[in-house]
Formats: C-alpha cells, structure tokens, sequence
C-alpha cells in the first residue's frame, strides 16, 4: 500500500513540513493519483487570524479517518505519524457527548474557581460566560435545562480555555442555531494558533479558510485556494469518470458505414499542428504545477492565483485534446 504526505506541525504551531502518512481510507491509493498531501516547504501563517486549513472531497474519500489520525485516536493503515515535541492539540467533535448535564453552568464553564484563565490572562467566569451569549443569571442552571444550541456554546467556551497550537474540527456547525455559529465563528477567528476542519458547511469554510487540500475519493489529494477551485475541479472529474462509463456501457450497434468525409485544407494544417501544441500547453500545466508548490509559501492570494492558472492550463490541455478527438474523427470517416 503507498503512502500519502500529510502536512506536519513539527515546527512549532504555525510552520508545517509534510510527513508520510499510511492511506487512512479503505479504497487503494492509485499509482496514477494527483500529487500528495502537502508539498517539501514550510508554510508561513497569514499576517492576521489563524492558519485554517479545510480537508475535503466526497462522501467515503476519508476526511474525518484523516482528521483521526492527525488526532492519534487511531493509528495509520501504514507509516507513521511525527508530531512536533510539544505540540498541543485539541479535538473538537461532532455533538456534545463530552458535556456532564448534571453540572451547572458555572461547573461546566469553571469547575474549580471563579476565574477562567484565556491565553494566561484571568476572566471572571460571569465575564467568560457573557462572551458565549450567556447571562449571570444562568450560571446557576444546570446544563440538561439549556438548549441544544446553548449547550454547544458551552462546548465552545470550553474548547477555546483549553492549550493548544492546533485545532481539529469535526463538523464542528453540525445542530448549532444562529446564535452558537457566530460564537464559533468569533473564536476561530481569534485563535492563534492553526486551524484544520472537516466540514460540510460552505459559509463557515469561504469565511475562515486560507488553504484547502481536496481528496478525490481514489487516494488522489491535491492543494486548492479556496472551496470554489476544488469544487470546479471535482465535478469536471466527475463528468470525466461518468462520461467514460457511459461509453463503456454503451450498446454496440451495427451501422452502415457512412460516405467519407475529409478534412479541408485548414482543418489539416490544424490537425497536423495539434500534436505539437498538446504538447506545449501540457509543459505550461507542469509549469503551472511548479508554480502551485513555491506559491504555498507565499500567502493565500499568491496561492489561489497559481492555482486559477493551473485550472486555467488545465483546461486548455483538455480543449485541444477535445479538438484533436473532433479531428481525428472526421478524418477516418
């Protein structure tokens, strides 16, 4: 089985290197996939907010069974994984299975004062409290009589308290009302560390992300600027795949073949060129390629401008093989 890279914070809280990772999903990875996870270079974090950076990819590809292993709840199917020495990282899960519902606001928030301590600084707990939307006179209440939205901003609070230069997020807007998503969203954009989430929320991931790393669901994994550019180049894969098994499912039928055709003059000196041009405009994707990896170095508008031009590269390669295909066609009719 071939290994997959995953980005590394070996470096402290912010700077990553790529590490081997066993393939964490069932599917095999394919010996003709993308370009692994994460490239050989350091990525600096952006001058304001956290480094967030978004897995995604369809159903079944092994977003969350990645996140898992970033966390060390379950070992990789093959490789190992090197964490940066004294690396903090926090898991944030989907629900609020972690929450006692006996405890009282004031438990939950505080347990053993009535101070909370955020980034070595002391708040009041009612202080604390307030900044998740929550008054004073709610601190006595234990949390089974709160809302199911409330509860998820205690887990919340909760979370934000805790040390840590990395955050895990699984789903982490799954069953929040309005109120609750706006508090998540005002704490992750203060964290000061980095930022990695699997979610299915597009708003929250156009809002805070800076880097976004697509799987294909068949062990391919490639770095995109935004959720948009994944998206583009999700689906025109996934037209690929369904238009070549449409071919391939199509009945045979028998047809009487039909009166030549030949290409007309400008069609041929077309046609004759076509080889040659395929071949530029597939020297400039890999230029484009190149461009994507020095571009993860240098800010998220660098990046998502490289990658606007690998797609760019891209589907020029595929409009003259598309042509080419036309041409060919035509001339052994």
């Amino acid at each position: 089985m071939e290994d997959f890279q995953l980005l590394d914070f070996r470096s402290g809280p912010f700077e990553m290197q790529p590490h081997r990772l066993g393939n964490v999903q069932e599917s095999q990875t394919r010996k003709d996939a993308p370009e692994a996870l994460g490239q050989p270079s350091r990525v600096s974090p952006p001058a304001q907010g956290p480094k967030v950076t978004v897995i995604i990819g369809p159903n079944g590809s092994g977003k969350i069974t990645l996140l898992r292993v970033m966390a060390s709840e379950i070992p990789p199917d093959a490789g190992t994984v090197t964490r940066a020495e004294g690396l903090r990282a926090v898991m944030f899960e989907q629900g609020r299975a972690g929450l006692d519902l006996s405890l009282t606001l004031k438990q939950a928030l505080s347990p053993n004062s009535d101070t909370v301590m955020y980034r070595d600084r002391p708040m009041h707990v009612a202080a604390w409290a307030k900044q998740f939307l929550f008054t004073a006179d709610q601190l006595d209440l234990t949390i089974s009589a709160l809302s199911g939205g409330e509860q998820a901003r205690i887990r919340i609070a909760q979370l934000m308290v805790k040390p840590a230069d990395l955050l895990m997020l699984d789903e982490p807007t799954n069953d929040l009302d309005i109120p609750a998503l706006e508090v998540l969203e005002d704490s992750l954009e203060e964290f000061p560390g980095a930022i990695v989430i699997v979610s299915h929320d597009r708003d929250l991931l156009d809002r805070l992300c800076t880097e976004v790393i697509g799987l294909d669901g068949l062990g391919g994994s490639a770095m995109y600027g935004n959720v948009s550019q994944w998206l583009t180049a999700h689906e025109r894969a996934t037209a690929e795949v369904q238009k070549a098994e449409k071919k391939a499912n199509a009945p045979k039928t028998v047809t009487s073949t039909p009166k030549s055709k030949k290409l007309s003059f400008r069609e041929q000196q077309e046609f004759d060129q076509m080889e040659g041009l395929v071949l530029v405009a597939e020297e400039l994707v890999i230029e484009r390629q190149s461009a994507v990896e020095a571009a993860s170095t240098a800010g998220h508008t660098v990046l998502m401008d490289a990658c606007k031009a690998l797609e760019d590269a891209q589907h020029a390669v595929e409009k003259l093989y598309a042509r080419w295909q036309e041409l060919e066609a035509k001339r052994g009719a």
